[in-house]
């Protein structure tokens, strides 16, 4: 009868269930899916098959939120992925990442975050140049001479040379006159064919 008691009290208590290679196969799925979440177009796909819509799957998100402990963030190495699994705790969020233009603008900023991220880093990171000391006043500088002040010019020129119209560049060629026009090479080969026609 001691038997009996003891294969009752056996089948009482639930098995735990124990992993073969000790949680490494899960591990490396779980590091395998959170980092796919630093995709925006991974995001958009899960939004088009309706998966921020199953409540099991958003308590997923919710579990997988330990990836925040430094102990396993050393693991990842995409971390815009923590960033964007912050970002789908918020419905709003997991419902705009549906439509195309969403997806396109978090891909966009995503890039030009990594464009400028190692200047924006330098910038904060590199010490600042000392400022340079400045120079004493010379001890006995020369006097400086007065610049003698222009003599004032007609209104006649002023408004002679106001009311005439600049030219265009390419016509300053084509100004009698000009000395552009007279070593312009298609003006000399068009004066050889005239001689020639005449000669």
């Amino acid at each position: 009868m001691a038997s009996g008691t003891e294969s009752d009290e056996a089948s009482d208590t639930p098995e735990i269930y124990k992993d073969p290679d000790d949680g490494r196969q899960r591990f490396l799925l779980e590091l395998e899916f959170i980092q796919c979440l630093a995709n925006p177009t991974y995001i958009h796909y899960l939004a088009q098959n309706r998966y921020f819509e199953d409540e099991a799957f958003i308590g997923y998100l919710k579990y997988l939120q330990y990836w925040q402990r430094p102990d396993y963030t050393k693991f990842i190495m995409y971390p815009h992925c923590l960033f964007f699994l912050e970002q789908l705790q918020n419905a709003n969020f997991r419902n705009a990442m549906a439509h195309p233009a969403n997806k396109e603008l978090a891909h966009r900023q995503q890039f030009y975050f990594w464009k400028n991220y190692r200047h924006n880093r330098l910038k904060h990171i590199l010490p600042r140049p000392l400022p340079e000391p400045e120079a004493a006043p010379p001890v006995s500088a020369p006097p400086q001479q007065p610049v003698p002040a222009l003599p004032p010019v007609p209104a006649a020129t002023i408004s002679a040379t106001a009311t005439a119209p600049a030219l265009p560049p390419m016509q300053y060629a084509n100004a009698p006159g000009s000395a552009l026009a007279k070593n312009d090479a298609r003006n000399s080969a068009v004066d050889r064919r005239k001689r020639k026609k005449e000669g």
